[in-house]
């Protein structure tokens, strides 16, 4: 019986089954794509690190960790790597580059990609191999020089990939291979500079790298070194992606959410036309159960069929995620229908299906017999106990669901209460707006608009169902326009006199006004020289490093511990700076403990407060000090911002580096003096702050690519269930446009009609999804990134009537079939 009313019905029943389709292939596509992703990170792990493992020191290791490092059969190939600006003397080009100096055959493993294929073998010899994308930059060809310090070499060839170098920093600071022997010849390696050496080895077949990390790097931690295998690169690596994952796997289930509040509306609206043929059954002697089942094994079977084509076209667009996101996938993803994801597909179409469809389903249990006569009307609907026991089963699946996909307790609870916040206000406003229309009718407008707003409220209407399916794609969609808004605007620089868009590094101290004096020729002001001093904790709260990293209970964290600081000293807050707890202390010149601030992230970890001694080691020489201030430090500020302040008076006879701020009107300008500085101090690295604002938002634009193709998903969806409810409702329109039309009605009047309703439609779900947007947005700026929002006016501009007309063509165009039949014919039908 379930097949051959459902034969009968296909038409109603295929838009929902689309609904379902749809948001069964977003959430599929995403997870399935993390998965391949994770898997595939650790299936190459060895080959994005180059080698088995790494040992890593920012300073040349000590007798202990190379006596580790020859027990362990000493190192297979060694590497200095460091940030440096580079000249191009055949066309007068400069950038900043990561110089890596490398010998004894790295790559293990993966491949060194070059440009011709055989400069990645003869540029050992005297050559350097420069990024692909720099050479495309500056019209570099194979035969130009580069010039890194003191040494200049010919290009060998371009490097289109080598194992170790990230593409998302290689943006900023693009890789350069030179021979190992150059680095000490080129002069860069100088107080100040942020050297970093490495060493990779090979692994014995079966060596446990977990056990190795497991001995090894609590020893290594000890001597300010650092092990990686290629395990914990994997983790690393994964890591960075999961929460995008994440995020995006939620986006495809809020639409899969909005496919089955289309399937709850679309079939409350399919029983309601079944109630004559279920009270027929019922008088041919089918029981509760039998006429329950029918339509129950339907939208199972609508279920399955949905979770089976969502996961196929899920399949298809997971071939997008990798041309969308281009370069910040570290590995290529080889995409595969697994059984995993079939299994996922089909257990989430057919568990949101059933879920979502038996709160309308219950009506026909109470459906009487005597109601194929219409001799009665119906009594009672639902029973309160089973809709609270649906509406509970939904919630914890929801929230089930969630959990699994974040792997949070604290944050699934506040997906599904901001989700349930989302859906009930959505749900309040539409029959808030029904209700007012009720009591405030505008009995004296025209007979058109009268027809248009009575539609918004009379039995089986729309109102809510679409008020909740364009509202929530909207706020999606919007609140993610918002976010990345927010995310460019922490990041931006500030277009004043007194915000600097360059910043100058690692000047030595004997150098710095030879420096000042080149800026100040150009004609451009220095907004700061900031003093800079490296230095290591010592002890805190009176007690060794050596005897808190010895402390298994220890909270502190290992950063506080092994991390070379580079301190400042000042008399004044700067502007990303506020002072949180104590008193700022602008100079000191007397005996004693130092006065100092510190950063809130400093005192998190160090696990220090106001009052508390913290003494470091400063090349030597130790230094007590008594945190007076912690700071709040706004560090997505483009600027220099410390962790730990030392007021003036204390260091200025301490070895030193400088940092200059400084601000150029245009490139061109910025070009020509990052070329001189180039010139006269090369062992000076160039920050262009506009630049790496440009990188940034090219970043967040690939990763926005991807976050508004999922919430357009859900407008989709949305579609979808806008198309099975006009479908759904489409006997009675045609009827009530029959009997209008008997009555007198013009088509254009009866089209009038339609439009209006669905112009209304979609504004207030549209208006409403961007005003929740608002307010979601404004909590995220409170809560999260701590800032100021100011709403953009493109979601009130372009996405508000971009939905709304979409809403008004879909009611329009797929009404049209109601006006083309004449009233005889569909009177004639009726009495049939």
């Amino acid at each position: 019986m379930a097949w051959r009313d459902g034969k009968a019905s296909y038409g109603k029943l295929l838009l929902f089954v689309f609904s379902i389709t749809l948001g069964v292939a977003a959430v599929v596509s995403v997870h399935s794509f993390s998965r391949l992703l994770k898997e595939n990170i650790a299936l190459q792990s060895k080959s994005l690190l180059g080698a088995d493992y790494v040992i890593e020191s920012d300073k040349p290791v000590n007798d202990k960790v190379q006596g580790i490092m020859d027990s362990l059969g000493g190192s297979d190939a060694k590497e200095i790597n460091f940030l440096s600006m580079a000249a191009f003397p055949n066309n007068n080009g400069t950038k900043l580059m990561e110089v890596r100096g490398v010998e004894g055959g790295f790559p293990f493993y993966g491949e060194l990609e070059t440009n011709p294929s055989s400069a990645k073998s003869s540029y050992v010899n005297n050559g350097a191999l420069v990024d692909a994308t720099t050479m495309l930059q500056l019209n570099l060809k194979t035969g130009d020089s580069i010039k890194l310090g003191a040494v200049t070499l010919p290009i060998a060839g371009a490097l289109e990939n080598v194992p170790g170098s990230t593409s998302v920093f290689g943006a900023i600071a693009p890789p350069v291979l030179i021979p190992f022997q150059f680095i000490e010849a080129t002069g860069l390696v100088q107080t100040g500079s942020r050297i970093e050496y490495k060493y990779y080895f090979r692994a014995d077949e079966g060596q446990d790298m977990a056990l190795l990390s497991e001995k090894v790097e609590p020893v290594l931690d000890a001597e300010e070194a650092d092990l990686d295998t290629h395990l914990s690169e994997a983790r690393r690596l994964g890591r960075r992606y999961e929460n995008f994952g994440r995020f995006l796997n939620l986006v495809g289930f809020i639409a899969l959410l909005l496919g089955c509040v289309g399937i709850a509306s679309g079939m409350g609206i399919y029983v309601q036309m079944k109630i004559k043929s279920i009270a027929v059954l019922k008088c041919l002697g089918a029981s509760k159960k039998q006429s329950y089942l029918i339509f129950f094994v339907q939208i199972a079977c609508m279920g399955i069929v949905g979770g089976l084509l969502g996961t196929i076209i899920g399949y298809g667009l997971q071939q997008l995620f990798p041309l969308l996101l281009g370069d910040l996938i570290p590995v290529e993803v080889d995409v595969a229908l697994s059984l995993q994801s079939v299994v996922l597909g089909l257990t989430l179409g057919l568990a949101m299906s059933v879920l979502f469809a038996l709160y309308p389903l219950m009506k026909t249990l109470y459906v009487s017999p005597l109601q194929a006569l219409r001799v009665v009307q119906e009594t009672k609907t639902r029973s309160k106990r089973a809709t609270g026991l649906v509406g509970l089963g939904i919630i914890l699946f929801v929230f089930g669901f969630s959990y699994w996909l974040l792997g949070d307790l604290l944050r699934s609870l506040f997906f599904v209460v901001g989700l349930l916040v989302v859906f009930l206000i959505l749900t309040a406003v539409a029959r808030f707006f029904m209700a007012l229309l009720k009591r405030f009718f505008p009995y004296s407008w025209g007979f058109v608009p009268r027809q248009s707003l009575k539609n918004l409220f009379r039995p089986q209407n729309q109102t809510l169902v679409l008020v909740l399916s364009i509202g929530i794609g909207t706020f999606l969609i919007s609140t993610l326009y918002f976010t990345k808004d927010m995310l460019l605007e922490k990041a931006a620089i500030e277009d004043s006199a007194n915000s600097a868009n360059m910043i100058l590094m690692d000047i030595q101290s004997q150098q710095m006004e030879a420096v000042s004096g080149t800026i100040e020729a150009s004609g451009l002001p220095i907004i700061d020289k900031i003093p800079i001093v490296t230095m290591r904790v010592e002890t805190l709260n009176g007690r060794h490093v050596e005897d808190i990293r010895k402390d298994t209970t220890s909270q502190v964290g290992r950063w506080i511990l092994n991390h070379e600081f580079r301190v400042t000293y000042r008399d004044s807050l700067i502007g990303s700076e506020k002072v949180l707890e104590g008193d700022w202390v602008n100079s000191f010149n007397s005996e004693g403990d130092i006065p100092i601030s510190v950063s809130s992230d400093f005192a998190n970890m160090a696990k220090v407060t106001i009052g508390d001694p913290v003494s470091f080691n400063v090349q030597g020489r130790i230094m007590n000090t008594v945190v007076r201030s912690i700071r709040e430090v706004d560090w997505s500020r483009l600027q220099p911002n410390f962790s730990v302040v030392f007021p003036s008076g204390v260091l200025e006879n301490a070895p030193q580096f400088g940092v200059m701020t400084l601000q150029t009107p245009d490139d061109d300008t910025s070009a020509k003096l990052q070329q001189t500085l180039v010139r006269d101090f090369p062992n000076v690295s160039i920050l262009d702050l506009k630049r790496i604002l440009s990188l940034l938002e090219d970043i967040l634009g690939k990763i926005g690519w991807i976050i508004n193709f999922m919430a357009f998903f859900s407008i989709f969806v949305g579609i979808a269930v806008l198309m099975g409810a006009i479908y759904s409702s489409k006997h009675q329109r045609v009827k009530q446009g029959a009997l209008l039309r008997t009555l007198g009605a013009k088509t254009s009047q009866i089209l009038k009609m339609i439009a209006i309703e669905y112009t209304i439609l979609g504004f207030l779900g549209a208006f409403m999804g961007v005003v929740l947007a608002v307010l979601g947005s404004g909590l995220l700026a409170w809560m999260l990134f701590d800032t100021t929002f100011a709403p953009s006016a493109v979601p009130f501009i372009v996405i508000l009537p971009a939905i709304t007309f979409l809403v008004f063509a879909l009611g329009v165009g797929n009404s049209m079939g109601i006006v083309r039949n004449s009233p005889l014919t569909v009177l004639k039908k009726e009495k049939e």
